[in-house]
C-alpha cells in the first residue's frame, strides 16, 4: 500500500484560509477545551509534514516550538536551502511529494498554504482532502481553492459536525 498524500486544513465558511494579513484568529472562534476535532488520531496515521514557508512562518509565531518533532517535516522555500533540526527546505514541492510517495513509511500531511495546495491539486496529487469549515463569513482574504485548477472527482468518507459549529469533511480523489 502506497502513502497517501493528504490535505488537512481548515477554512471559513466562504473558503479562506486565512485574512489578507495572514491573520487566522477566526480560527479561535471553535477553540473548545478539550476538542482537537481528530487532530491527535490524524497525526497517528502520519510521518511526514509538509509546509509553505508562509505557513511554517506564521506556525513558528505561536511558539518557540515547532510542532510535529517526532515526524520529518519539508517546508517548501524558494529562497531557504538544507537542514535546520528536523526540518529540511526543499524548493520543488511536486518532485518531493512524488518521491516521499514512493518510499516507504506512514502517509503525508501537507498543511498548505494556498500556493502549495494549487500547485498539489494541479499535479492532481492529493489522495483525501479533510477540510474544517469554520462557521464564520471572512468575505475576503486566501482562498484555499484557488481558480483554474484540474476538475477532480471526491468520495465522501466521512462528515462529522461538532457542537461549536465546526464541520469537518473528509473526501477521497477518486482517480
Amino acid at each position: 500500500m502506497s502513502r497517501k498524500l493528504v490535505l488537512y486544513i481548515a477554512m471559513s465558511l466562504d473558503g479562506f484560509i486565512a485574512k489578507k494579513d495572514d491573520s487566522l484568529d477566526f480560527l479561535s472562534i471553535v477553540e473548545t477545551p478539550n476538542e482537537d476535532y481528530g487532530y491527535a488520531e490524524f497525526t497517528n496515521t502520519i510521518d511526514t509534514v509538509i509546509w509553505g514557508r508562509k505557513t511554517f512562518d506564521k506556525v513558528r509565531s505561536f511558539g518557540p516550538d515547532i510542532p510535529h518533532a517526532d515526524k520529518k517535516v519539508y517546508v517548501i522555500s524558494k529562497s531557504k536551502v538544507g537542514i535546520d533540526g528536523h526540518v529540511e527546505y526543499s524548493n520543488d514541492v511536486v518532485d518531493l511529494v512524488k518521491k516521499l510517495k514512493s518510499e516507504k513509511g506512514k502517509d503525508i500531511y501537507c498543511d498548505g498554504g494556498a500556493e502549495i495546495v494549487t500547485l498539489l491539486l494541479k499535479h492532481v496529487l492529493f489522495d483525501r482532502i479533510i477540510v474544517s469549515v469554520i462557521p464564520h463569513i471572512l468575505g475576503d482574504g486566501i482562498r484555499l481553492f484557488k481558480e483554474n485548477n484540474l476538475e477532480q472527482k471526491l468520495s465522501l468518507k466521512r462528515c462529522v459536525s461538532y457542537p461549536s459549529g465546526l464541520v469537518q469533511l473528509c473526501y477521497d480523489v477518486v482517480e
